[in-house]
């Protein structure tokens, strides 16, 4: 007894009629395995660039961090104000910088990197603090500042500092308590609409602010775009969230990859027959 185990075949006396559409699927064949290895390759190589979301506070793009340092800023204020900067310092971006009381001073021009905001730790401690202990610098600013509060100016001085340096994606970071003098409050708020009209995004990091403050910040951009200072110890606890952009290089090229697979089934694949019955002799 002997058992054939041929692969199954179609027996034709015209082969030598077959051997042009053999070669020309052969060519087929490979043409689309070299393309479906490049986009195999170029698939992985756009991966390899692709960064997970980053748990963050902020928008993507330049902007300028907006400090409050009038003297209704108390001690544990002061905690918050130097937990702020250590998260942006920590997100690793770039930033403009504007400290305020009822005059705004620009520091920092946008598009400065944050780690030039490390040397202003330093001096954001109570000027109680800093004039009790010796080893403690003293605010540089505490004697130009008066006790009144202009919020408004200093956020109409970090709109300038993004339209003069034509900052695109451009978004300014509030770090105050929210209390402005009487007098500013209509002006805060024609400021405010202003911005938001511009299309210009606000953060805010409220330092226990007064229920009156908070209100005019909630009704004017929403409750999303205050951010609780406790917030900022656990990324992952910000309201505010971003996510990572859509690849659509990736896609495409896992489309194509996908399309190539299904060219190759379609014209270039062996010609399925039936099996073949055993034959015993």
């Amino acid at each position: 007894m002997r058992i054939w185990n041929r692969s199954p075949a179609v027996d034709s006396h015209d082969a030598r009629a077959l051997r042009r559409v053999s070669l020309r699927t052969r060519v087929l064949q490979a043409v689309l395995v070299v393309a479906a290895l490049a986009l195999l390759a170029l698939a992985t190589a756009s991966a390899r660039g692709l960064d997970p979301a980053k748990p963050t506070f902020l928008p993507e793009g330049s902007g300028v961090l907006v400090v409050d340092l009038s003297l209704s800023i108390g001690p544990k204020d002061y905690t918050d104000v130097r937990r702020t900067v250590r998260r942006l310092i920590d997100d690793d971006g770039s930033m403009g910088l504007v400290i305020f009381s009822d005059l705004a001073y620009e520091l920092s021009p946008p598009g400065t990197p944050v780690s030039e905001l490390r040397p202003l730790l330093r001096y954001l401690v109570p000027r109680r603090e800093a004039r009790a202990d010796a080893g403690l610098p003293v605010n540089p600013w505490s004697e130009s500042f008066s006790a009144g509060t202009r919020i408004s100016s200093a956020l109409e001085l970090g709109r300038d500092m993004l339209v003069r340096d034509k900052v695109k994606n451009g978004f300014i970071l509030l770090v105050s308590d929210l209390v402005t003098a009487p007098e500013d409050v209509p002006e805060l708020a024609r400021t405010l609409h202003a911005l938001r009209r511009q299309s210009l995004t606000i953060r805010v990091v409220p330092l226990s602010p007064l229920e009156a403050g908070r209100t005019v910040f909630e009704t004017l951009l929403g409750q999303d775009a205050l951010i609780e200072p406790s917030q900022l110890r656990n990324p992952q606890r910000v309201a505010v969230k971003t996510q990572a952009a859509l690849p659509v290089g990736f896609l495409v090229l896992g489309g194509i990859l996908l399309a190539v697979l299904a060219a190759n089934e379609r014209f270039a694949g062996r010609l399925g027959l039936p099996p073949m019955r055993r034959q015993r002799a």
